[in-house]
């Protein structure tokens, strides 16, 4: 891969990153509610997910989902599932004490990683989206893996830092949620984020992905 081919590949990077999604809300979800330093947990799950769809991608997988609509459909609807069921989640959660530790022990460092890794892994327009974008920064004459690596990297290293910013925005918003109201109230708006992916992705038609 060229510097310039990279050069326009990590630009794109970051529009990828910086645009909105259930991946952006569920860093400020977790920002929101455990602070950055647990938030990374998070953030780390969601790249082991975006390493997974580079690698269907990769793999040739990615082919499948876009001609097949009885596979995209399977992986879209259980990602809206599980998107309803984050939202659900969030609504029910309870207002923490935000000044004790018990607050970042409510939930596992490994339970945030897998809930973060269903979000991307559950993502088939990701998927298929990259399956579009990606090949128009390979060379074919040159092998594939190496590329596919240098990809994988960048994309990651710009993912880890949006999401950081994001997780980092939420967590300085907590410390102004001192009132169980005041909480409750952010709890339901960040529920109504995860609605709102759930109901675009359900939209989504694999003829539109």
């Amino acid at each position: 891969m060229s510097w310039h081919v990279w050069l326009a590949f990590f630009g794109a990077s970051w529009v990828i990153s910086l645009s909105p999604g259930a991946g952006a809300i569920a860093s400020m979800s977790s920002g929101l509610a455990y602070g950055l330093r647990r938030g990374y947990w998070n953030i780390f799950g969601l790249q082991l997910g975006l390493l997974l769809q580079i690698g269907i991608v990769a793999a040739g997988v990615g082919a499948i989902l876009a001609s097949s609509t009885v596979a995209f459909s399977l992986i879209k609807w259980f990602g809206v599932g599980y998107l309803v069921y984050l939202g659900v989640r969030q609504w029910r959660s309870a207002p923490t004490e935000v000044e004790t530790d018990e607050a970042t022990a409510s939930s596992s460092g490994p339970m945030m990683m897998l809930r973060a890794f269903l979000v991307n892994a559950s993502n088939p327009k990701a998927v298929v989206f990259m399956l579009a974008v990606l090949p128009q920064f390979l060379d074919p004459a040159a092998p594939l893996l190496p590329q596919y690596l240098i990809i994988a990297a960048t994309m990651c290293a710009v993912d880890v830092i949006v999401m950081t910013g994001y997780t980092g925005l939420a967590a300085r918003v907590l410390t102004l949620m001192r009132s169980p109201k005041q909480q409750r109230t952010t709890n339901r708006v960040f529920a109504g984020l995860f609605f709102g992916a759930a109901g675009f992705l359900s939209s989504i038609g694999r003829a539109t992905a």
